[in-house]
């Protein structure tokens, strides 16, 4: 009796020591719902439809462009145990915190416990407290095969510095630092302490969830539109408009959002007209001078319309439109010949004084 007491003892103890951490809630104040982003470790080798399957990833696509993967990727891709797939989801604001809204939902099997669900399935991005508060369950012990659970992703969709972001939660890497995570994200290692109430940065444990706030590409997007706010980071993409139109996020250009038509089979009819008025311009398409251009851009839809709007760039705020030096960019012996003149016209000049 006495060693079995002190088995389960030891076990219990056990857990305490493996269990998770309480994670601190991202801050969210903001209203409407929002993109945001996680990191998920993958525990064992998987493939990216068993990911999408898991977090509950309506589209596959979004799922490719999250991470930046080529549209023709196979639902069968192979995804090494340890490698990380970035999951997309859909964050809204509740009491100041940030969570994912009502998905992904887990569906219980045999043998599983909040623990293992939380810490293993899960890759620690929730604890095992945060699954049983959100579902109301008075006894973490008691849950049933086949009982679905929402698992609540931490996310939030606050400005940071005055600026749009996608908020990305990021599991701290064992003999990682503040100041190596904000250089990879660019982000400031001040940023991440007040936003993720650090006081000393020493106090980063591996397995924290780290709210780090990704820069975004500004759009025209209005906030009517059922989409709004159109949020991506650097080198990602989405399909928006039932699918009718492809956007991505590059810094290369400006920072602004890149929209086109997306060219897919659409099953459910065509695509409303993506034209800007009487321009003759459609999404995605431009028309420039030596130093100005047009472009038709994408700003938005409701479930019958597709808005549009003409954006006007000029050389100071376009990435390759011709720069003022290149106009008077002459040959190097033309240079020369250029300065001896000036010389001599300076010496002229000084002796006619």
């Amino acid at each position: 009796m006495g060693s079995a007491t002190l088995l389960l003892a030891l076990s219990f103890l056990s857990v305490l020591i493996t269990a998770p951490r309480a994670q601190a809630s991202f801050k969210c104040s903001s209203g409407p719902t929002c993109n945001a982003l996680v990191g998920y470790v993958s525990p064992n080798t998987t493939t990216l439809s068993a990911i999408q399957t898991l977090f509950g990833v309506k589209n596959f696509r979004t799922l490719l462009g999250a991470n930046s993967l080529p549209a023709s990727t196979p639902t069968n891709q192979s995804v090494a145990a340890k490698d990380k797939i970035v999951i997309p989801f859909r964050c809204r604001c509740s009491n100041g915190t940030g969570i994912s809204n009502h998905r992904p939902v887990y569906t219980v099997q045999k043998d599983d416990g909040l623990y293992h669900i939380a810490a293993e399935v899960f890759a620690g991005l929730v604890t095992y407290q945060e699954i049983q508060a959100v579902n109301n369950i008075s006894d973490a012990n008691l849950i049933e095969v086949g009982q679905e659970l929402w698992i609540p992703l931490p996310c939030s969709c606050d400005e940071v510095n005055e600026s749009k972001v996608v908020h990305y939660g990021h599991v701290v890497e064992s003999g990682s630092s503040v100041a190596e995570i904000a250089e990879k994200y660019g982000t400031t290692e001040e940023t991440l302490l007040e936003l993720n109430n650090i006081t000393d940065p020493k106090n980063l444990k591996a397995g924290d969830v780290l709210d780090v706030p990704l820069k975004a590409c500004t759009s025209v997007v209005k906030n009517t539109s059922l989409d709004y706010p159109l949020l991506l980071s650097n080198g990602t993409y989405a399909y928006t408009a039932n699918n009718c139109v492809k956007c991505q996020c590059y810094s290369a250009n400006n920072w602004t959002l890149q929209c086109e038509q997306s060219g897919l089979n659409i099953t459910n009819g065509t695509c409303p007209s993506m034209e800007c008025g009487s321009s003759g311009l459609s999404i995605g398409n431009s028309t420039s001078t030596t130093c100005n251009r047009t472009t038709c851009a994408y700003a938005g839809y409701t479930n019958q319309t597709i808005f549009t709007s003409l954006v006007e760039s000029t050389c100071s705020s376009t990435n390759n439109a011709p720069s003022y030096a290149s106009k008077i960019t002459l040959p190097s012996w033309r240079w020369n010949f250029v300065f001896i003149v000036s010389q001599l016209v300076m010496l002229y000049l000084h002796h006619s004084q």
